[in-house]
């Protein structure tokens, strides 16, 4: 919008005003289209769709696109849905194909011998008229999506060492749409004397040989290369040598950790008034400083679709279960402080310190873990080696912000006070001085040095377990004081995520929150509420829930069914 124009809009309408004339532009993600939209009419697409296929039209980046509906959608049934049209149509055509490990993560690959080709391009090309696909763009510099469903397009391929074929799709309420990045690409492969010749680099191998056998796997060996909790019958062919373990793949399973309150439970805050001598009717005043968005559904949500790998996930809480959880479905489970602390005199505790200080007490617990605040979310589908080392190494996530110098003072917030707390302990057994907060993301940690922290610093230690409320002499263990022991003790390193932090009750947020939901281009962000009336409460609930609705649309396993 030229500026001249965008200054007579901002002087005549207000930010709420903007705001809504901003997300009617920027929808044009998916939604309803005009008759006729940037060259090419609702009549065309229509007449591509076949009958029963389950397909309908939306609108992609402006441009009509025909779309499947998947109630459970994200990028790994994604993926399945595309790897096992191809493979089925491979099969029925009688052409022989394995699938290939390939070097990007989002798609899969399927491979075809070359002198197959013109067999595999006719199934593929029959396979994509019945369901109407695309190829995806050509090239990591490309973006030209051309529909597969007409016959001309497949002339362009009739040589092509490489094509990727994709189906969109998307949710029921069409918030969310996954395309060319989770597509199937299939290669043609050359023969070579004895050998099938890669026509471009894989993860694994350059060749194979001709006459070796195939091998039947899982298709979430590909689908889900990380591991899933999605039971599927699916099979694929592949060679054997797909199947090698490489010392980058990561070997053990990684649990999750929340710690979660509801802050508006009049049983919760009676127990708090017990302990503050306030009254229970001035607590329950003020409960808004304390309730929440319902923002541990919609993370729990973001694990679901972007990382499936999550083997257990551990709900920490003071004998509270949110009332939507489903905690028959495998693969949660709540727990109670008091199954944690190892000094019951401590309980009960509203410190959220003295809580963390114990998550590496949980039974079962997973040797590798990340632990979660419920305002943190995966914004794009994330790897184990995202967070963790092949070795068991972890990683931490420096922020740009500072603990202020110098020791604790009463000018400092409970945040620095806990930062310059640990900085002491670190400065005395390694000689260092950190100066850097830690991002608002999942925190990868070990038990091992969890545990070894606890004897290492034994007094501050039991200090911080044993305060009911936040105290001047509280460390902060897993959200900082892991991350600089383990490093100086050879077992984390710094790594890097492309990450966000919203403070939802500033008068940017809703802009902010508009961009982030139109780009969807964060690994991790956080939706922190610094809010201290109930005014501001309302009007952060009003921006959070139809955005966290918009971005995570699709109910976890782990809700209840409404």
């Amino acid at each position: 919008m030229p500026t001249r124009l965008r200054r007579v809009v901002a002087a005549r309408y207000s930010p709420e005003t903007r705001r809504r004339i901003k997300q009617s532009i920027g929808s044009g993600g998916v939604g309803q289209m005009p008759g006729k939209v940037r060259g090419a009419s609702l009549a065309t697409l229509r007449r591509s769709l076949v009958a029963g296929s389950g397909a309908l039209v939306i609108t992609v980046g402006g441009r009509p696109r025909i779309a499947f509906v998947d109630d459970g959608l994200s990028p790994e049934t994604t993926r399945r849905a595309g790897l096992g049209a191809v493979t089925a149509a491979l099969d029925s055509a009688g052409v022989d194909y394995f699938c290939v490990r390939n070097q990007e993560r989002q798609a899969t690959t399927v491979a075809v011998a070359d002198s197959d080709r013109a067999r595999a391009l006719a199934a593929l090309q029959e396979l994509s008229r019945t369901l109407p696909a695309y190829f995806g763009p050509r090239g990591p510099e490309s973006k030209r999506i051309v529909p597969a469903y007409q016959p001309a397009n497949w002339r362009r391929f009739s040589r092509a060492r490489t094509l990727r074929l994709f189906w969109y799709r998307t949710d029921p309420g069409q918030n969310v749409v996954l395309g060319p990045e989770n597509g199937c690409d299939i290669e043609f492969w050359a023969r070579e004397d004895d050998r099938l010749v890669a026509p471009r680099r894989n993860f694994i191998t350059e060749s194979v040989p001709v006459e070796a056998p195939s091998v039947e796997v899982p298709a979430t060996t590909f689908t889900a290369p990380w591991g899933t909790r999605t039971s599927t019958a699916m099979t694929v062919r592949t060679r054997a040598e797909f199947t090698t373990k490489v010392p980058g793949d990561i070997p053990f399973p990684v649990d999750v950790v929340y710690t979660w309150v509801d802050g508006s439970d009049p049983a919760w805050l009676r127990r708090r008034s017990e302990f503050t001598g306030a009254d229970y009717h001035a607590e329950a005043a003020n409960a808004a400083r304390y309730a929440n968005h319902d923002e541990l559904r919609y993370s729990l949500r973001s694990l679901a679709t972007y990382a499936p790998w999550v083997r257990t996930i551990y709900l920490v809480t003071d004998d509270q279960t949110p009332e939507w959880l489903d905690t028959e479905q495998p693969g949660i489970k709540v727990v109670s402080h008091r199954e944690i602390f190892t000094d019951p005199a401590a309980l009960p505790t509203f410190n959220s310190h003295a809580i963390e200080s114990q998550l590496h007490h949980i039974d079962g617990l997973a040797e590798h873990f990340l632990y979660f605040n419920d305002d943190v979310f995966l914004g794009r589908e994330m790897a184990p080696g995202d967070f963790f080392l092949a070795n068991g190494l972890t990683q931490f996530f420096p922020s740009p912000a500072l603990v202020p110098l110098g020791p604790p003072s009463s000018d400092d917030v409970p945040v620095s006070i806990a930062g310059k707390n640990n900085r002491a302990l670190i400065q005395e057994r390694f000689g260092t001085t950190p100066v850097q907060k830690m991002r608002h993301v999942p925190h990868a940690l070990n038990r091992t040095v969890l545990s070894e922290i606890e004897d290492e610093f034994a007094e501050q230690h039991r200090a911080t377990a044993a305060q009911r409320f936040r105290s001047p002499e509280d460390i902060a263990i897993p959200s900082s004081l892991y991350h600089y022991y383990a490093f100086h003790t050879g077992r984390a390193l710094a790594g890097d995520l492309e990450y966000v932090y919203i403070d939802v009750s500033l008068p940017n947020a809703g802009n902010r929150l508009d961009r982030l939901l139109l780009s969807r281009d964060r690994d991790v962000f956080c939706l922190n509420d610094t809010l201290s009336t109930e005014e501001d409460f309302d009007r952060s609930t009003r921006l959070l829930h139809p955005f966290l609705e918009s971005y995570f649309p699709v109910p976890s396993r782990y809700e209840r069914p409404a």
